[in-house]
């Protein structure tokens, strides 16, 4: 029977199947971060354990670093802890880690991409559900609980059910101003943020081929919040580009031979899947949200739709937007660039194109946030730290920043903030914040005007 491209690599990874149970699945990457990871320190030394495959496994903090001062003491004693924790770890049980001012230190989900770390083929896991990010390079990773880590780490093995597998197929080309993150926002609005649920995605389409790999990163990154356990794109010439020369990736004869079998990672052509669904690239204009969950989105152009249950009532009277109110015009507080969504060197290109020649609005507070030490060098390497600074804006140091509410990087109550992280739930920037999820366009649009505005009126 013809096979998925799922199918080839999970497949690939099945050490044994447990009658009526799940399945055994080999990983070949563990992620660790300080936040899921304590518990399952805590369980191997319970019971006496080593890491069975410590050369497998990479840690560094980043949920709870701060984002200015890094060479100095975390303040926040909660942090501290969990940062300075994830430390002893590493170092007690032989791991690679990559502490705070580590040139290798950023958020997990981009640092393991641009290191090589992830590559085709790969099973990669982490305690962390943006792990679908990974995906992008033509891996099955997904993000797993505390336990999972701790089995993880003793075993190098996870018990797992098989996910159904499911294609979303983007015809057509997007339009100028239109990104990865507006596709995968109209994705979202489309089928929901439960429309994937139980399935791994592979995106497929023209509009996905001529992403960049960091437009991958950023669509595979929000599968999670379309309900998948992952999402993933077959590998190919941009990916075999992207990867090439990274510093874990394989050299010589044996990128040689990598390649060879990377070309062979792809669906067959009469392979069947659980579940399809397409779109036409052409639909897609920039996109915001106006709710509380990632799929509550809408073209940038549209007006608030009419709530159409008490859920997205209560939604829209947290936000403190009205039904047919347009969303362009809306005043902003603070704008985010940033997070395993939209904190790599393409991100800061876009923002940058808008903010060259104009200056950062009045009354508008901006972070932007480099997803790691390598992207912050890009930035310097490339120019854009000055044509940012000329505008008004500064760069802090890498971290997770306000994606979340785990650092001093929080939205207070009441403001409004457009974001280009992955999550718009009540609380989620800091308690009582509100979160419009945008591209760095749209961010851009609004850190310059401030208010949502419409980026193709000003490229």
């Amino acid at each position: 029977m013809a096979k998925t491209l799922f199918d080839k690599i999970w497949d690939s990874h099945v050490v044994q199947i447990v009658d009526d149970g799940p399945t055994q699945l080999y990983i070949d990457r563990l992620y660790c971060h300080e936040v899921t990871s304590p518990q399952a320190f805590a369980g191997l030394r319970a019971r006496g354990l080593k890491c069975f495959r410590p050369e497998r496994i990479y840690c560094m903090p980043d949920h709870n670093t701060p984002t200015h001062d890094q060479d100095k003491p975390i303040e926040d004693p909660v942090s501290r802890k969990q940062v300075d924790t994830l430390k002893k770890n590493a170092d007690d049980f032989g791991l690679t880690h990559f502490g705070m001012m580590s040139p290798n230190n950023g958020i997990i989900h981009v640092v393991g991409p641009e290191l090589g770390l992830s590559l085709p083929g790969m099973t990669i896991v982490c305690g962390d559900s943006h792990t679908s990010t990974h995906g992008a390079v033509g891996a099955v990773a997904f993000g797993i609980g505390t336990s999972e880590v701790e089995m993880v780490m003793a075993s190098q093995c996870i018990l797992q059910a098989k996910p159904k597998s499911m294609r979303i197929t983007v015809d057509g080309q997007l339009g100028p101003g239109v990104t990865a993150k507006d596709l995968a926002l109209y994705i979202m609005s489309k089928i929901t943020t439960s429309g994937a649920t139980g399935h791994f995605v592979e995106y497929a389409g023209e509009a996905v081929s001529a992403l960049s790999m960091e437009g991958r990163l950023t669509l595979c990154n929000l599968s999670i919040e379309m309900g998948a356990r992952g999402g993933f794109i077959a590998p190919d010439e941009t990916t075999f580009a992207y990867l090439k020369g990274r510093p874990y990736a394989p050299q010589g004869a044996d990128w040689d031979r990598a390649v060879e079998h990377w070309k062979t990672l792809k669906s067959e052509p009469d392979a069947t899947f659980d579940k399809e669904v397409r779109f036409d690239a052409a639909d897609i204009e920039p996109m915001v949200t106006y709710g509380t969950n990632p799929g509550m989105g809408i073209g940038i152009t549209r007006r608030i739709p009419e709530p159409q249950n008490a859920s997205d009532a209560k939604a829209l009277a947290y936000m403190q937007f009205r039904p047919g109110d347009p969303m362009v015009g809306q005043p902003v507080d603070y704008v985010f660039l940033g997070a395993c969504t939209n904190g790599r060197i393409e991100d800061f290109r876009a923002f940058a194109s808008i903010a060259r020649g104009r200056h950062k609005a009045e009354g508008v507070t901006a972070w932007l946030v480099p997803g790691s030490w390598h992207v912050m060098e890009q930035i310097r390497q490339e120019g854009l730290d000055r044509v940012l600074e000329e505008a008004g804006f500064a760069i802090r140091q890498p971290g997770c920043s306000a994606c979340l509410a785990m650092n001093d990087d929080k939205i207070p109550a009441g403001k409004l903030a457009v974001s280009t992280s992955n999550r718009n739930f009540e609380g989620r920037q800091g308690p009582g914040a509100r979160t419009v999820l945008a591209s760095p366009l749209v961010a851009a649009a609004a850190a310059v005007t401030g208010v949502i505005t419409d980026p193709r009126t000003l490229l």
